[in-house]
């Protein structure tokens, strides 16, 4: 498939999550599709998220109320489809008498509890905070808050397990594969992909092309043929700081900084706290990006507000920044009131680019290109939907929406609470050294029965590379998911990165250099 006599109806350039999405989406509709991505999947802004499916509550003051509707909306969904990867969050807004007044804080949690149809997730409340935190957590000058929930998730294995899905169904997907250029051919696109590590190149043919580069969407847009666009991204760096939990408990806390922006400070895995975002204009290569001490600096003096113990760029055990590619719709905005909506910008040839509503059927003979600019991890189910909606005029025969009700790998539990399937299958499973078991059902869900099927004994989990890091699970990521490196597997795939030495993490790449050399 690909050949000129028998293309495939869709290219998806860019594996994110809205790349994963619309491959999913679109193969799941009858479509025959194919992914690139130029490097690992999420390896870009998709992995380095603050880890929230949410709907954005600051948004609500820039009037945003359409995509806030929307993202609620879809943290029931996710939390329904991949119970596995999303819990709900218990988070408090500390109340600040020097920032906005109460009623108009509790004005917002009124809108965010009722706004998007809330099932799953308890309504906010008011708390007492020295009364709920009476051992000094929290400076005595900040008495009162809000409890309010979200939805925690590992976004990068949002993404890979929305590509398993994609290729179960049918996709193929090609990592550290790059789109080199494109052109029209008749009714068909002809793209040249080029494999990063080896240079083999490929000529692919495709009905339609869909462009979720993310910030990379004016680069691949500068690399087809005989298309300009009349849209553009703003770059905007955000930064996370990870650090040793020094809270008793399982909430999160929102703390409000002197710009008016939010800065949430939550749970990460075992022992560990995440802190951020920042919101920095950004002009260099996404590649390239990382914090600078100028972030650090105004994420430690926003928590040292807030709380008695002081913290310190010492205390700091990693850090990670991403760059966000928002629609820019105008310059003079600052980067914390640019919208995080998406767009689309659709081209047919003969009409050039335009941004609006679904596509008229006169362009039907025209070869699509679909651009995504803008969005967020909360919303791409519904991008991916929204864009196939740009695209239904010119697939007649294409099948409707159906993404909402249906499990991502690993999430079907029959009825059962992750949890409780968690416990059933520990009982099950006695051998399996302390904490193993949890983390592969957080992992893989149900699929953690087939990753093990055939062991019964420690041993039969083969190398241990350290932690809760074995051989049976870097073999599922590789033959599975993608996964060629020790950071896809380390960093992105799971989180073992966080806890293993320097000698473990080298041994993982001894593996992987005998796994090579052997095939």
């Amino acid at each position: 498939m690909g050949t000129e006599d028998d293309p495939f109806d869709l290219l998806v350039v860019g594996g994110g999550i809205n790349g994963v999405g619309v491959a999913r989406d679109a193969v799941g509709r009858g479509l025959s599709v194919v992914l690139c991505e130029k490097g690992d999947l999420s390896e870009g802004t998709s992995s380095r998220s603050g880890k929230y499916i949410h709907g954005g509550l600051r948004y609500l003051e820039y009037y945003e109320f359409r995509l806030v509707r929307e993202a609620l909306i879809e943290r029931e969904v996710v939390l329904d489809v991949a119970p596995h990867l999303a819990k709900p969050l218990r988070l408090i807004l500390v109340h600040s008498p020097e920032q906005r007044p109460r009623w108009l804080i509790r004005l917002g949690l009124f809108l965010y509890d009722h706004l998007g149809g809330r099932k799953r997730i308890p309504a906010s409340r008011a708390v007492n905070l020295q009364s709920e935190w009476p051992d000094g957590l929290i400076r005595s000058e900040f008495q009162s808050g809000f409890a309010y929930w979200d939805v925690w998730i590992d976004d990068a294995r949002l993404v890979v397990l929305n590509a398993v899905d994609a290729a179960r169904r049918g996709a193929e997907i090609l990592t550290r594969t790059e789109l080199s250029d494109a052109r029209r051919q008749g009714e068909l696109w002809c793209a040249n992909l080029c494999d990063i590590e080896t240079g083999d190149r490929r000529k692919v043919h495709a009905r339609a092309i869909f462009n979720g580069a993310g910030p990379w969407v004016e680069k691949v847009l500068s690399s087809v043929d005989k298309v300009k666009s009349g849209s553009s991204v703003r770059l905007v760096k955000g930064s996370h700081i990870i650090l040793p939990k020094w809270w008793t408990g399982d909430n999160g806390f929102v703390l409000q900084a002197p710009d008016k922006r939010i800065i949430f400070v939550n749970p990460y895995f075992e022992g560990l706290a995440l802190v951020g975002t920042t919101d920095v204009p950004f002009d260099g290569r996404p590649e390239d990006v990382k914090i600078d001490q100028g972030e650090i600096d105004y994420l430690l003096g926003i928590l040292n507000t807030y709380f008695t113990r002081k913290l310190r760029g010492s205390d700091i055990l990693h850090s990670y920044s991403g760059v966000r590619p928002l629609f820019n719709d105008d310059d003079d905005k600052s980067a914390s009131a640019v919208t995080r909506d998406y767009t689309f910008e659709l081209d047919t040839g003969d009409k050039g680019a335009r941004s609006g509503s679904q596509e008229d059927t006169s362009s039907r003979d025209k070869a699509p290109l679909l651009s995504a600019f803008g969005g967020k991890l909360t919303t791409y189910r519904k991008l991916a939907e929204h864009a196939l909606d740009h695209l239904a005029p010119f697939f007649p025969k294409m099948m409707p929406a159906w993404t909402e009700g249906a499990s991502l790998p690993g999430g079907d539990f029959s009825g059962w609470a992750s949890s409780e399937w968690a416990v059933s299958f520990r009982q099950s499973n006695p051998w399996l050294p302390e904490g193993l078991a949890e983390h592969y059902v957080l992992c893989y869900g149900t699929d953690t029965a087939q990753m093990l099927a055939g062991a019964s004994c420690p041993a039969d989990l083969g190398a241990h590379f350290g932690g809760l890091f074995y051989e049976v699970e870097a073999r599922w990521l590789l033959d599975r998911e993608w996964a060629r490196t020790a950071d896809d597997m380390l960093v992105r795939r799971t989180k073992h990165g966080l806890f293993l030495t320097d000698d473990e993490k080298a041994s993982v790449e001894t593996w992987l250099t005998g796994i090579r050399g052997a095939a």
